[in-house]
């Protein structure tokens, strides 16, 4: 379970897919004056360098977000954050999510970060988040039952799971029925891949059951090379702030050619 390296999968399509909605989401949010609270379930180390071997190995990121980057226009959210991070951390590092978040969190918000991989953690330590954000060096989803409802009581959770193992597939929506019974205001974004087999749709079939009011949102694309079974994204969304639906119309659109 704690072999998966995001790093050499940092910026391709489906981090586009899902690093979009989590800008769009987030800048609505914080829009409003009042406190919230972000949780992340699987945090990974926070930052990838687009020109590490690992990266250029496998190619996903030059045909992800080093090939779409101009297709989100400069207002765009994500557009926004990825130039703030360039200034501060260099051109070549692509932010994943707990830095995306910590670009819209002000202060009075809350943040809890959960890893279980030891070295994607200490990587993770080392941006040096400031008191506002708790790292969790263990189960994300354990510590988010265990922290849910939280204070600030509004907010937005995260699950990004690495999908290593077909048990998670199995609990995630008996899970995500429990967090949103004792966090019924709280936005939950789950992110899972399509692969050529199907494997996500006994889960996905699982979290209607579970949740009807859950939003479900796909998109298709060509694997990255010819070995590789991931074929799309999707985004499993209970509560999805207002305005949200435009963003995913205008993925689908993005999205459509790819």
């Amino acid at each position: 379970m704690l072999s998966y390296q995001h790093s050499y999968h940092a910026g391709n399509l489906a981090d586009v897919h899902k690093h979009a909605l989590l800008a769009c989401a987030l800048e609505y949010m914080t829009a409003k004056d009042k406190p919230l609270t972000y949780f992340e379930t699987h945090a990974g180390r926070g930052a990838y360098d687009l020109t590490s071997e690992a990266a250029v190995k496998t190619g996903e990121a030059a045909r992800g977000i080093l090939r779409l980057a101009e297709a989100f226009p400069p207002e765009h959210p994500y557009s926004a954050v990825r130039k703030r991070i360039a200034r501060v951390y260099g051109e070549a590092i692509y932010p994943g999510s707990p830095l995306i978040a910590t670009h819209f969190l002000r202060p009075g918000d809350q943040a809890h970060l959960a890893e279980m991989h030891p070295q994607e953690f200490a990587a993770l330590e080392d941006l040096n988040f400031d008191d506002a954000h708790k790292l969790f060096h263990g189960d994300g989803i354990a510590m988010a039952l265990a922290r849910t409802p939280p204070t600030p009581r509004r907010g937005l959770m995260l699950i990004d799971p690495s999908y290593e193992v077909k048990a998670e597939y199995d609990a995630l929506p008996r899970q995500i029925a429990q967090l949103h019974a004792k966090w019924n205001v709280g936005v939950i974004a789950l992110w899972y891949p399509i692969l050529v087999d199907g494997r996500h749709q006994p889960m996905v079939r699982g979290l209607r059951e579970a949740v009807p009011e859950i939003t479900i949102h796909e998109v298709r694309f060509k694997p990255a090379r010819p070995d590789h079974g991931m074929v799309g994204s999707g985004m499993a969304l209970i509560n999805p702030p207002y305005g949200l639906k435009a963003e995913l119309a205008r993925l689908d659109r993005l999205f459509k050619p790819l």
